[in-house]
């Protein structure tokens, strides 16, 4: 591992505490325009989350309506009721998004591949770095509103799914992650500048609670222009985070 990744583990918690975790549960609210544009308005404002670190596997209650939940995994995303029936379900999930543009509308189960992955990529960061695969390498600093931050350029393999091969992840003097860029893949390749904030102590990790996701622009700085909170396309707060 690189000098920039051992510093970020350690900041996040150290990989000795990261790699002893099975599960994490998390208390949630998803708000912002996207969620409209999609065709769910208000859908996703209190979640509980559950994720297993170590395998692709992330479960949403509720799911739309009290009773329901949404069961992600990479090859299959499926919505249950509280007794285990299964009211849909959707395999393959990721070339369903083939042809779309960034303003077509999705199902309830393409939604639930995107929140899935990308949940499970967030609160696996940076742990996720050290997995099968993942290569890292640092690249030149950025600067950003007066501060320097340091930069890991991560390619992550197929067996992952994310939302696009390579991204950048930024880090501040203090080695926690500020912002990460990448391309939705699924979403038609929008570019996307994702800030990460108000850090919180949960089981000896550390996690960003506060998320704003905007489009990036071409010059690489963010579209702070949408109605959503901070001009954001899509916000996420952490109230909590259980680990086991």
């Amino acid at each position: 591992m690189n000098d920039l990744l051992n510093s970020v583990l350690d900041a996040h918690g150290g990989l000795d505490r990261w790699s002893s975790v099975r599960t994490l549960t998390a208390r949630l609210t998803i708000d912002g325009p996207f969620w409209e544009m999609r065709g769910f308005k208000d859908a996703f404002l209190k979640e509980t989350l559950e994720i297993d670190l170590h395998r692709q596997h992330a479960v949403f209650t509720p799911w739309l309506e009290p009773g329901q939940s949404l069961i992600y995994t990479p090859d299959r995303v499926v919505l249950r009721t509280a007794d285990g029936g299964t009211v849909a379900d959707l395999s393959e999930p990721r070339p369903s998004y083939a042809g779309y543009d960034p303003y077509s509308p999705w199902t309830a189960l393409q939604v639930g591949y995107f929140l899935g992955y990308a949940m499970w990529n967030y609160l696996t960061t940076p742990y996720l770095f050290t997995l099968p695969g993942v290569r890292t390498r640092e690249i030149e600093p950025c600067e950003e509103d007066g501060a320097t931050w340091r930069r890991l350029h991560v390619t992550f393999p197929d067996t992952i799914a994310t939302h696009t091969r390579e991204q950048v992840f930024h880090f501040s003097e203090d080695s926690l992650l500020r912002r990460l860029d990448y391309n939705v893949d699924v979403n038609a390749g929008v570019p996307v500048a994702h800030y990460t904030d108000e850090y919180r102590t949960f089981g000896g990790l550390a996690f960003p609670t506060r998320r704003l996701v905007h489009p990036r622009n071409v010059d690489g700085t963010p579209n702070r222009g949408l109605p959503g909170p901070g001009g954001s396309a899509i916000a996420i707060d952490i109230h909590d985070i259980t680990i086991s």
